[in-house]
């Protein structure tokens, strides 16, 4: 059967060609929309055993910047592939954020980047940052049978469709100071967990949001200063968010510059609080100072809980000196250079004391977890591993945390993955029975592909290789939903 493809009429673009790292290769911008049906299997077949729905967002400069840009500028665009009865269908759309129909309008950029000074917006902006464009571009989740796009420094949170991609709105119960990229959904009680932070006092808030997308719990969690956490995680009773030592220079920040710093001499702080907690009951811990993009699990265990994610060596690197006027850019994108590493901390909750340990000597991040095991004990992680010196992912790792073992799958040069979480098997058996989705980008055939790999024969590589109608556009982060979540 041939694929048939759909093409939904085209934006407006300005960005002229440029060679910028980020906006050529496997960053080169897609401008296209399409649906896609009956996708062309390259090479094994599609199991008959996946059903659902893998939804990966990525960045796509769609206007010439107004400064520098970082590939974080980039507005949103959720893609998705639909299995069932061992068929595959594809769609992709932007995410109509208000700044992406404020930009069509006005056929120009109206917001600087993250790497521009004060002044370069054309008009205020949001986020926690407070002069950048929410580009909803940085993750995608789906509670309670809604998809929901964020952005990395606190954005509106923007609800499709996660099978028709279609718009409905902004999420009505995201505070005013918004959500920070990385909500977390407990599958086995229907809630979704968040935090925000700004610029005011107290300078992080925490929510929790029920199965039927209310606002149930909502608190203050004061800190000392401005702070930049990224992601949050959670075990069966605690919530637990993070004060790390890498945020804005204070000094600068009273001009507007917004200039991140790793002050190596402050401990990291943990606050653990009840998931519907008050500020009163938070517990905090301390551990070494570092820096953490995204948390993996925690669970409990006698009186501990105990929390997995990726430690960084030294998140304030150097520039990447080959490369020029990019170097500081390609440094703080590059896990070579900022060293980030499998980690676990142990909260002991009877004698306040923390206990850490490196789980893995490689470089690695982007990890994904059977989500039926969020908030409980589990063992295993899947890994993306880096091209040292830039943000393109060449393989996977399967971590089995229960014996130290590990398991590879390194992709063909020029052949680089998106983020790959993990989908259940059909009447799943155990932890690991399922597959691993990925969006390829193939930059030696101009091409892209999804694959899947067998979790439980994961060296064996992909089990199939399916094409995509289009070549698309590296970016962050994806997630998995089961049909029977919908």
């Amino acid at each position: 059967m041939m694929m048939k493809v759909d093409k939904l009429p085209p934006i407006k673009s300005t960005l002229q060609p440029s060679n910028h790292p980020y906006l050529n290769g496997a960053w080169t911008p897609l401008m296209e929309e399409v649906d896609a049906t009956d996708l062309e299997v390259i090479e094994g077949a599609i199991p008959d055993d996946i059903d659902g729905i893998y939804l990966r967002n990525t960045e796509n400069q769609i206007h010439q910047p107004l400064g520098r840009h970082h590939p974080f500028d980039g507005d949103g665009m959720i893609h998705q592939i639909s299995f069932q009865n061992g068929k595959a269908n594809y769609r992709n759309r932007f995410v109509k954020t208000r700044c992406f129909d404020a930009e069509q309008s006005a056929e120009q950029s109206l917001w600087g980047g993250l790497m521009d000074g004060p002044g370069t917006s054309l008009r205020p902006g949001f986020g926690a940052h407070g002069s950048l464009k929410d580009s909803s571009s940085t993750d995608i989740v789906v509670h309670a049978g809604k998809a929901i796009s964020t952005f990395y420094q606190c954005g509106e949170g923007y609800v499709l469709n996660p099978e028709t991609l279609e718009p409905e709105g902004l999420a009505p119960w995201v505070p005013i100071d918004g959500i920070s990229a990385h909500p977390r959904v407990d599958e086995n009680t229907g809630e979704m967990m968040f935090f925000n932070y700004s610029k005011f006092a107290p300078y992080m808030h925490y929510g929790v949001v029920d199965k039927d997308h209310k606002l149930v719990h909502y608190v203050p969690i004061e800190l000392p200063g401005p702070r930049l956490p990224h992601d949050m995680t959670f075990s069966e009773n605690w919530s637990i968010l993070n004060d790390l030592p890498v945020f804005w220079d204070e000094e600068l920040l009273k001009r507007n510059i917004h200039a991140v710093r790793f002050h190596d001499d402050m401990p990291s702080r943990f606050a653990l609080i009840p998931r519907h907690g008050d500020p009163s009951e938070i517990r905090w811990f301390e551990a070494a100072p570092t820096y953490v993009l995204h948390w993996l699990n925690a669970y409990e265990e006698g009186d501990e809980v105990i929390m997995d994610g990726y430690f960084q060596e030294d998140p304030s690197p150097p520039p990447i000196a080959e490369a020029g006027e990019h170097g500081h850019l390609m440094a703080y994108l590059d896990e070579h250079s900022f060293k980030s590493r499998l980690h676990r901390w142990r909260f002991n909750l009877k004698d306040g004391t923390t206990t850490e340990e490196q789980l893995d000597d490689r470089i690695v991040e982007f990890g994904m977890i059977n989500q039926q095991y969020s908030g409980r004990k589990y063992r295993y992680v899947y890994s993306t591993f880096a091209k040292p010196g830039w943000f393109l992912f060449c393989g996977f790792i399967k971590h089995d945390l229960e014996t130290g073992e590990s398991e590879t799958v390194t992709l063909d040069d020029g052949r680089y993955a998106s983020e790959a979480p993990f989908a259940p098997r059909v009447n799943s058996q155990s932890e690991d029975d399922g597959y691993l989705v990925s969006f390829i980008m193939d930059e030696n055939s101009g091409t892209s592909e999804c694959i899947l790999i067998d979790a439980k024969n994961f060296e064996a590589g992909p089990v199939c290789r399916i094409k995509l109608p289009h070549k698309i556009c590296s970016g962050t982060h994806s997630t998995w939903v089961s049909r029977d979540k919908l």
